[in-house]
């Protein structure tokens, strides 16, 4: 990297730092390759149809197709959840969190005062957020005096989103967030501490968590296994092979049970019997992801898992 860059880029980061958020530019340039709406903040706005459609699909199915197009730093594990039967799914707003520096708290708080912000920078986020959205917060994996929200900023979230929260840090209140019905939160673990010695020094600008690059507007999916992180761009393609591979491996294993296939031509390249009977399939299950066999054949020859 040139002198020149480097000092291009350094500038960058420092702007962004003092700024607290990104600007709509450098948000939009830097996601350029989403080429649908967006919000006014500059995020990609991944449609709500997709949002629906993308809690039924599966964690592995969407890393592998993920992993096929480059993307691989996109899934972690090792996190703690406060219901694990709910899945989290949303538009990815980021939050990046510092160990607290007097100086720099003070024109934090100024800045943050200007800008009609309220109350402690742990619930400047919260205010942003809208139907849909996921808070993911970058606390450095701090876990005593390192709890982002309690039960109290939980409900708020949940009332705002109707989603819930991932953390690379803690939460407390496990009790009272578990009652909040709906509500999911991923964290490294729970304390009963007070957040303290940290400052908010990022509103939307892209973050790091665990393994992951993270992106504002990228489509999150939790499950059991984690967290996994899509590109607001790729979320179309994604989901919907990952809900073809779905309802493929539903159907090989109906029709293999059944005998009317074998493993052999369930697990290799179809041929047109087992095509035209997985179409047919689909029609008798309404509840699956539909499509034509014109799409099908594309699906099987771009194969890759």
């Amino acid at each position: 990297m040139s002198r020149y860059v480097l000092s291009l880029w350094l500038a960058f980061i420092a702007g962004v730092l003092s700024a607290q958020t990104m600007t709509k530019d450098d948000l939009s340039y830097l996601s350029k390759s989403w080429k649908g709406e967006r919000f006014t903040d500059g995020r990609p706005k991944v449609s709500d149809d997709l949002l629906k459609r993308a809690m039924k699909i599966g964690i592995d199915e969407a890393w592998t197709v993920l992993q096929n197009e480059g993307y691989i730093n996109q899934f972690d594990g090792g996190w703690k959840s406060v219901n694990d039967s709910v899945r989290i799914v949303g538009r990815v707003v980021t939050a990046s969190f510092m160990p607290s520096r007097p100086d720099v708290l003070d024109a934090v708080m100024e800045k943050g005062k200007k800008e009609g912000r309220k109350g402690a920078t742990n619930a400047w986020p919260i205010a942003t957020l809208q139907r849909g959205d996921v808070l993911v917060v970058d606390n450095f994996g701090k876990i005593k005096d390192g709890t982002i929200i309690g039960d109290n900023l939980g409900s708020a979230i949940f009332n705002k989103t109707g989603t819930g929260i991932i953390v690379d840090g803690a939460v407390r209140d496990h009790d009272g967030l578990s009652q909040i019905k709906g509500f999911n939160a991923f964290v490294r673990d729970f304390h009963p501490s007070f957040l303290k010695d940290v400052m908010l020094m990022g509103l939307n600008t892209p973050i790091r968590i665990g393994n992951t690059f993270v992106m504002p507007g990228d489509l999150v999916i939790t499950d059991k296994e984690g967290v996994l992180f899509i590109p607001a761009h790729l979320a179309e393609s994604v989901v919907g092979i990952a809900e073809f591979i779905d309802s493929k491996d539903r159907f090989g294993k109906e029709v293999m049970q059944a005998g009317k296939f074998s493993a052999g031509e369930i697990d290799s390249q179809w041929n047109n019997d087992v095509r035209d009977a997985f179409i047919q399939w689909l029609a008798k299950h309404p509840e699956e992801q539909q499509i034509t066999r014109k799409q099908l054949d594309e699906f099987l020859s771009k194969r890759t898992w």
